[in-house]
């Protein structure tokens, strides 16, 4: 928590921002991620509803700033939004705040190529016929019949 505090003050200072604390939020609490009261204090939910594990710093960082825009602006309206970006991109800056890209699912590994051999790729091009004329029809028996 001191290091969130610190990091709070770091973000929120530049901004103009005053707040009192921030504080971890009560056991037991499943709806919010945090939030912000009018005396200043702001409350973080530090855990994972479901697993009870600790939840990423970075994840942390992101509901400062949501919860620190609320100290400018109580509704999450368009002002809300711009606001919380521009804290969020200035904690990016500074180092705070550094998520990391979720891995792709590597897909499963593929039998060796000598044991399948891959299906040959058909590209077909549509040919073009020249204006005002039509197609022709292919015919599978000649025209004078069997």
């Amino acid at each position: 928590m001191a290091r969130l505090n610190r990091d709070a003050r770091q973000i929120a200072e530049p901004f103009g921002l005053r707040f009192r604390v921030v504080e971890a939020e009560r056991a037991g609490v499943k709806r919010r991620w945090g939030a912000c009261f009018d005396d200043g204090t702001i409350k973080i939910r530090l855990v994972k509803v479901g697993s009870g594990d600790l939840l990423k710093y970075s994840s942390l960082v992101d509901t400062l700033c949501h919860e620190l825009a609320h100290l400018k602006y109580w509704h999450h309206g368009p002002g809300f939004q711009a606001f919380y970006k521009r804290l969020l991109a200035y904690a990016r800056r500074e180092g705070i705040y550094e998520p990391r890209r979720r891995r792709v699912q590597q897909p499963p590994a593929r039998v060796a190529a000598s044991t399948v051999e891959p299906a040959p790729t058909v590209t077909r091009r549509r040919q073009r016929t020249p204006t005002g004329t039509r197609p022709e029809q292919l015919s599978l028996f000649s025209p004078k019949g069997p």
